[in-house]
């Protein structure tokens, strides 16, 4: 079975400083896969190398079998990626918010009504669709959050 992320002596540098040096693991498909590490220790920085927002100083990474940076867009409409600080737009509702991730993965329709009514329902969002982000506790912000990653049912969440 082929990995779904595979990293190889992964270097990131910010000038003189070293974010990441040289490292190197596999995750196979299906595995929960925990990225642990102290503050400073290049875990963000590592997370933004794997979907392509910082291009890596060395080495080499690949995703559902893609090699990132370079066919990155193709492995991103295959994964979908929760941050820490939610990308959520606070003057739009909830399904407005998930109507517009939709779109952004590339749905449209019937198959995007479907997948939002999904998503809310997994999420127990049903109650809030009509409430404006902003106006939602950090609790219902991470499940919307979740919502709108795995709205295009990703291969890798």
């Amino acid at each position: 079975m082929t990995a779904a992320i595979r990293v190889d002596r992964l270097v990131k540098r910010f000038g003189a400083f070293t974010a990441v040096n040289g490292i190197s693991f596999e995750v196979p498909r299906g595995a929960i896969f925990g990225f642990l590490g102290p503050n400073g220790a290049g875990k963000t920085t590592t997370i933004r190398m794997l979907l392509g927002l910082l291009t890596p100083t060395a080495g080499r990474i690949e995703v559902l079998g893609y090699e990132v940076p370079r066919q990155v867009q193709a492995m991103r409409e295959r994964t979908g990626y929760m941050s820490q600080k939610f990308s959520l737009y606070r003057d739009l509702t909830v399904g407005e918010n998930l109507e517009f991730y939709g779109t952004i993965y590339g749905l449209r329709g019937a198959e995007l009504r479907a997948r939002k009514a999904k998503a809310l329902e997994l999420a127990g969002l049903q109650e809030q669709r009509h409430v404006l982000t902003a106006e939602l506790a950090g609790g219902w912000k991470q499940r919307l959050a979740l919502a709108c990653a795995i709205l295009h049912e990703p291969e890798l969440l």
